[in-house]
C-alpha cells in the first residue's frame, strides 16, 4: 500500500498537490492564487483517488475487486458506480470483438513482463484461457457473479477513471484551470489563463534508448499504452505487455506506443489501448476515427 501522505508546492503560475498512488507518482496542477483552496482541494483529491484505489485495485486484499474474485461463483453485491464501470467495460469488450476484456488478467501468472527473456510454455498458457470470457460474467445494477477461478482487473481503466474524477471533483468548487496527472494519464479542465495550451512531456523509456516528445493540449485526456516500460525480449524479439486475450500471447504488429488525446482520460485510455489490440491495424483505426495521436517505433 502506498503511503498516504501529500505535498503542495509551488510550479510556476500553479500549486502542484503531489501525491502516490495507483503504483504511479501523482500531480495536479491548480492555475490560482488562492492558496486556501488549494489546501481544501488538497484534501478532497487524496481521498477520492484513494478511496477509487481501494475499492478496485486487485492488489488491495479488502477492495470490492478482490472480494468479487475470491467468490467463487457466489453473487456480490455492487454499487452504481462500480456497474457503470462494468457497463464500459462491456462496451469495450463488444467494441472490439473481444480483444478488450477485463478478465484477462490472469495472464499475469505466466507473463512477468520485467525486461527478461522468461516466455511462458504454451501448456501454461491454454491452461488458463479457459477462465478468460467477459461473456461467462454476470452482472445486474446491484450484482455479479462471476465462474469459480475467473477475476475482473480494472487496471485498464481504473488509473483513467481517477484523473477524470478528479478533474470533476474539482470543478464542483472550482474553475481555475486544472491539470491532472496521474503517471502520465492527463486530463485539463480548460485552458491555462491568457488561452495558453498545458505542455506536458511523454516520457518512453526503452524507446530509442529513451524518448521524450512534448505535447500540447487545452482540454480534455491523454493517455498511452504501450511495452516502453514493460516487455520482454529473447532472440531479438520485443513481447509487449499488451495482451490478446484470445490467444494468451501479445499483440504482434503494433507500435511500442501510442499516445491519444480525446475528450477524456477514460476515452483517450480507451482509444490507445484498442489501438494497440489491433497490432498492425491500430494505426488505420486511429487515422480512420480521426483521433489526434502520437505514435512511436523502436524501428
Amino acid at each position: 500500500m502506498n503511503k498516504r501522505v501529500f505535498d503542495v508546492s509551488v510550479k510556476g503560475t500553479c500549486y502542484c498537490i503531489g501525491f502516490d498512488a495507483m503504483a504511479s507518482p501523482c500531480e495536479v496542477l491548480i492555475e490560482t492564487d488562492d492558496a486556501q483552496l488549494v489546501d481544501r482541494l488538497a484534501q478532497q483529491i487524496t481521498a477520492e483517488t484513494w478511496r477509487i484505489e481501494d475499492k478496485f485495485s486487485r492488489y488491495n486484499p479488502n477492495s470490492l475487486v478482490s472480494k468479487i474474485n475470491r467468490a467463487m461463483g457466489k453473487s456480490i453485491p455492487i454499487d452504481i458506480e462500480t456497474f457503470r464501470l462494468l457497463e464500459f467495460a462491456n462496451e469495450c469488450f463488444l467494441l472490439t470483438d473481444g480483444l478488450f476484456d477485463i478478465t484477462s488478467g490472469l495472464l499475469r501468472k505466466v507473463w512477468q513482463f520485467d525486461g527478461s527473456n522468461n516466455i511462458p510454455k504454451q501448456s501454461q498458457i491454454n491452461a488458463l484461457l479457459p477462465q478468460i470470457d467477459w461473456q461467462q460474467v454476470r452482472y445486474t445494477d446491484s450484482s455479479i457473479t462471476l465462474p469459480a477461478g475467473m477475476e475482473i482487473d480494472f487496471g485498464g481503466i481504473g488509473k483513467e477513471y481517477a484523473v477524470d474524477k478528479v478533474v470533476q471533483l474539482i470543478a464542483q468548487t472550482s474553475d481555475a484551470p486544472v491539470l491532472v496527472n496521474f503517471g502520465g494519464d492527463l486530463c485539463a479542465s480548460k485552458a491555462r489563463k491568457n488561452n495558453e495550451p498545458w505542455v506536458v512531456g511523454i516520457e518512453l523509456k526503452g524507446i530509442k534508448e529513451n524518448t521524450e516528445t512534448i505535447i500540447s493540449f487545452s482540454q480534455g485526456g491523454v493517455a498511452t499504452s504501450g511495452d516502453a516500460n514493460r516487455y520482454l525480449l529473447k532472440d531479438n524479439v520485443r513481447y509487449s505487455h499488451i495482451l490478446n486475450p484470445k490467444t494468451g500471447w501479445p499483440v504482434q504488429g503494433s507500435a511500442n506506443s501510442i499516445t491519444v488525446a480525446s475528450h477524456n482520460c477514460v476515452q483517450a485510455g480507451m482509444i490507445a489501448t484498442i489501438s494497440m489490440l489491433l497490432g498492425k491495424d491500430g494505426q488505420d483505426f486511429l487515422e480512420q476515427n480521426g483521433f489526434k495521436y502520437w505514435l512511436f517505433n523502436n524501428q
